[in-house]
């Protein structure tokens, strides 16, 4: 595990920075991380991803959890009877699940750096600075490359995302 946690920390650390901003929340997150990855690795199937792709979803949807509860404790978060319950329906989550499917696959379609740049962004919430500062483009330019992106999958996608 030591050296797992050698290997591997800067990367995990590397994706839940830009999603928990409290240095406090980022050290639980990766407790949890690596406590989750000890119980479940077993479940890995390297047949079906890399190991650092299965670390890097396991690692983002394990700190969006931490957020996503952390922003409804700072909301209240006490549960009112009289309020109708948020969760979608069947047919909602299926029309969800669906757009989510179309717009992964236009996203796939995109050319490797307009990708990246997409997913960097909008998939692993990394601020613009970030990614103009490690790929070598002004802020302006990822801004202005990731405002084309989203103008061609809105083309492309029509009312499919937004309904």
């Amino acid at each position: 595990m030591e050296q797992f946690q050698t290997a591997y920390t800067p990367l995990l650390r590397y994706i839940i920075a830009p999603i928990l901003p409290d240095a406090r929340d980022r050290e639980e997150c990766l407790s949890d991380v690596l406590l989750r990855v000890w119980d479940s690795i077993g479940t890995f199937d390297p047949g079906k991803a890399a190991l650092t792709t299965w670390l890097t979803h396991l690692t983002r949807n394990a700190a969006l959890n931490r957020r996503r509860g952390n922003e409804r404790r700072r909301e209240g978060g006490t549960l009112d009877e009289t309020m109708p319950d948020s969760a979608d329906g069947p047919e909602q989550s299926l029309l969800k699940a669906e757009a989510a499917r179309t717009l992964w696959a236009a996203v796939e379609r995109l050319g490797r750096r307009d990708r990246e740049l997409f997913l960097r962004k909008y998939y692993y919430y990394q601020p613009i600075a970030q990614i103009a500062a490690e790929s070598g483009l002004t802020v302006r330019a990822v801004e202005g490359k990731l405002y084309r992106i989203r103008k061609h999958l809105q083309s492309e996608l029509g009312d499919v995302i937004h309904g």
